[in-house]
């Protein structure tokens, strides 16, 4: 194996996440095409195969540590990049409909070609998060809407509520300076219809604080939001 399997069980076990060896398989797949594309496009700063395990693919687990995800609920991985958090969330719970957005087409094609080797089905979607939350197929149609720190929590919550249906929640995981982020995001996520539930700071296996926010969709989104970035940049919510 490319991976350390034992690594990778003992560490999701830690997380209270357990792997069949399937799952396990698909890691070691996902893994090695990580590495390989990224040879010659830019999907991450993380190679060693120790690393990938505990960085990208444990962290991205712990979502279902602290969230309880029914069946077969449906997630969007808003911003997806190399497919963190949403392909391992995929292959630990492959009962799960997985969308994976994002506007950059080449590391589409790179998630196409994982989905095809590990045989997981996930819709990707080549879009602006901005302009797919305004579609009526895409707003306020999913149970889950998650990202991995791409922004601040302000903004990337006016680009995430939009998809997450009443009732539902959208889950930013993000690093150790998240109390800072929610305080300069609490407007911003009252005028967008959400709510947070609560938070949950932890150690990631030596490899730094992270922070995974739990916000409730209490009511619908403006029709307004989101808006484009420009704007956004120019006109926070705050």
């Amino acid at each position: 194996m490319f991976i350390s399997k034992e690594l990778l069980i003992n560490t999701a076990e830690k997380y209270k996440v357990i792997l069949d060896d399937v799952a396990v398989e698909r890691f070691d797949i996902y893994a090695q095409l990580l590495v390989e594309w990224n040879k010659v496009m830019n999907l991450t700063g993380i190679t060693e195969p120790d690393d990938i395990v505990v960085k990208h693919f444990a962290d991205s687990l712990t979502f279902l540590t602290y969230v309880d995800v029914p069946e077969g609920a449906s997630l969007i991985d808003v911003g997806t990049g190399a497919g963190f958090p949403g392909v391992p969330l995929m292959i630990a719970r492959p009962d799960l409909k997985v969308t994976l957005l994002d506007s950059t087409k080449k590391r589409l094609n790179f998630l196409s070609e994982v989905s095809r080797e590990t045989n997981l089905e996930a819709e990707i979607v080549h879009a602006r998060a901005e302009d797919a939350g305004k579609t009526a197929e895409y707003r306020e149609s999913f149970d889950f809407a998650t990202a991995r720190a791409v922004t601040n929590l302000r903004d990337l919550s006016e680009y995430c509520l939009p998809f997450v249906k009443k009732g539902g929640y959208f889950v930013p995981m993000k690093s150790a300076k998240a109390e800072e982020e929610i305080a300069g995001a609490k407007k911003a996520i009252h005028i967008l219809g959400g709510q947070i539930e609560e938070k949950h700071s932890f150690e990631l296996e030596d490899a730094g604080n992270r922070t995974i926010i739990k916000i409730k969709k209490i009511s619908q989104t403006p029709t307004k939001y989101p808006r484009p970035s420009a704007k956004m940049a120019k006109f926070p919510l705050e």
